[in-house]
């Protein structure tokens, strides 16, 4: 799931720094191939109807690196503030940013320069007036609090080394009442050594997955309330370790 290549061990690199480096070269294959995939689709695809996929310009659709389309789970209103967790080529931002229309708004934040210039260029291309990508890192969101509604990602919070971290500034931006609704991918079971420790599979998805029982104590410790996951998808890898998730919250 990711971008073929030599193995490396995770103890031995900066992961960020891997992670940055494998979306960056996504965002320029994106527009230099029209594909963001060299490898493995297996994750991504058929993850937006003809009618989505017709409302945003074809590379915010080629940069489509996710596993679910947390736009709908979020079932978003007119007027709402949407803040879309490593937004990538900006597919999530730009769909969300037609749901809460222009009295609402839509923030995406990637820490990737090379996604971030692709993600402005399609908000270009799509005419949104409503959208904003900030460069950032999720564990440090550059928002103060209570600032959103919703917060979205879609197959993003498995790539951080610290989740924990995450969540608590998911609920620190939210507003009282606001909704987590991503998609990611779960652990379903135990993974050999060799498969955690791969960080081609940590930038592919895999490797740094939560189980649902971690992710629902990690939820739980940040304050979220009215936890939920709900399996959309098990993968045949690795036995079916591995499936995505719909995972929902809100702040009490």
């Amino acid at each position: 799931m990711g971008c073929c290549g030599t193995k490396t061990d995770v103890a031995t690199v900066d992961v960020k720094e891997a992670v940055r480096t494998h979306y960056a070269a996504a965002a320029v294959r994106t527009k230099e191939k029209g594909s963001a995939t060299c490898c493995d689709d297996r994750i991504s695809r058929r993850l937006y109807d003809e009618i989505e996929a017709g409302q945003v310009p074809a590379e915010a659709l080629a940069a489509s690196l996710g596993c679910g389309n947390p736009t709908l789970l979020a079932q978003l209103n007119p007027g709402e503030t949407v803040l879309d967790l490593g937004s990538g080529g900006g597919i999530d931002v730009l769909l969300s940013a037609r749901r809460v229309g222009p009295h609402g708004k839509a923030y995406g934040l990637d820490m990737t320069d090379e996604m971030l210039e692709l993600a402005r260029e399609n908000a270009r291309k799509a005419g949104a007036a409503n959208v904003e990508f900030l460069k950032g890192e999720i564990e440090k969101m550059p928002l103060p609090d209570g600032a959103v509604d919703v917060i979205i990602s879609n197959c993003v919070i498995n790539l951080s080394v610290d989740k924990p971290a995450v969540l608590r500034e998911a609920f620190r931006v939210l507003k009282p009442g606001g909704r987590f609704a991503v998609s990611d991918v779960v652990r379903r079971r135990d993974i050999p050594e060799e498969v955690a420790r791969d960080i081609e599979l940590w930038a592919g998805c895999i490797a740094g997955a939560l189980s649902e029982a971690q992710y629902r104590q990690y939820l739980a410790d940040a304050g979220f309330v009215g936890i939920d996951v709900e399996p959309t998808r098990i993968y045949d890898e690795y036995d079916g370790a591995y499936m995505s998730a719909f995972i929902r919250a809100r702040k009490g």
